[in-house]
């Protein structure tokens, strides 16, 4: 495959606000007119994020797969001629939520689903309440420019997720996200013991994304929400780095913003010509991983 240019839209939560949905069409708009083929929005992009709290009454955001707004974003991609992700929360069945992303094509048709495989429950971050944990498995989704791997947030920090998304051959591997700094746990923290301690979780975050890129030898995109919601202040930093680890390119904290880069999947090649790991794993050992610990 050639090179295709990547965009990350860096966003505020509650896109799907009368106010700001029509801004969200214009800045994948711009993102095309910019040359991007391929974009990504963070995790759960059309609302806030509710899971700070366990309200039933939040179950009534969630978007069927025909909702009007991601009939739009289709629209959209046909017309603009880009590979659109579009994470949601997802109505499948009465009682039944998953927290997704959608791929689709640049003619416009879904040629992805992807439900988060992995579920978090921490102070804040209430997602078991609301997300039934996916059953599509880990996956890559052939599209026009190239073959992407899709993981969500929490399914960042395992290995074997990234793992089993590299072996479907994606070129890229992306994950949109809703995470950041929880004030309450630096509460009573002097201020340069909570920037250090802030610092500390941002780095294991990006440290962790690069290690995906190294083992497998993949482009890896983290896509994040920004901006102060309740006690929690979503940190941004949205980056892409290359197959070998190397940061390309990265936003900040403190605003909304668009990265843009060209992703070429040559690359995957040279890489694992260097570091060949594919070859070298010993599957004949792995069948400890099955189990929930060996001791």
């Amino acid at each position: 495959m050639p090179a295709f240019k990547l965009a990350l839209l860096q966003t505020k939560g509650n896109n799907i606000h009368p106010d700001r949905f029509p801004k969200l069409q214009e800045r994948i708009a711009q993102a095309a007119g910019q040359g991007a083929q391929v974009v990504v929005l963070p995790e759960l992009v059309f609302h806030d994020y509710f899971c700070i709290e366990e309200e039933a009454r939040h179950f009534d955001l969630a978007q069927e797969l025909d909702d009007p707004s991601l009939q739009a974003l289709s629209a959209l991609a046909r017309e603009k001629a880009i590979v659109l992700v579009v994470p949601i929360f997802e109505r499948r069945a009465a009682g039944l939520y998953h927290n997704s992303a959608i791929v689709f094509d640049a003619d416009g048709s879904r040629v992805g689903l992807y439900r988060k495989m992995h579920i978090p429950d921490d102070p804040g971050f209430y997602e078991k309440y609301y997300f039934t944990p996916g059953d599509l498995g880990f996956q890559a989704f052939s599209t026009r420019y190239g073959r992407i791997g899709v993981l969500i947030c929490w399914d960042q920090w395992f290995p074997e997720g990234a793992r089993l998304t590299a072996m479907q051959g994606c070129d890229l591997m992306v994950y949109p996200t809703a995470i950041g700094y929880d004030d309450r746990e630096v509460a009573g923290l002097a201020a340069s013991e909570a920037k250090t301690l802030n610092a500390k979780w941002l780095d294991a975050w990006v440290t962790m994304q690069r290690a995906h890129a190294i083992s497998n030898g993949v482009y890896v995109a983290a896509v994040n929400r920004v901006g102060q919601e309740g006690h929690l202040r979503f940190w941004g930093n949205s980056f892409i780095c290359d197959p070998g680890g190397a940061v390309l390119d990265r936003l900040d904290d403190s605003r909304e913003g668009l990265l843009l880069r060209n992703i070429d999947p040559a690359e995957i090649e040279n890489h694992r010509r260097v570091w060949p790991f594919l070859r070298d794993r010993r599957i004949d050992a792995y069948s400890d991983l099955l189990k929930r610990f060996s001791r």
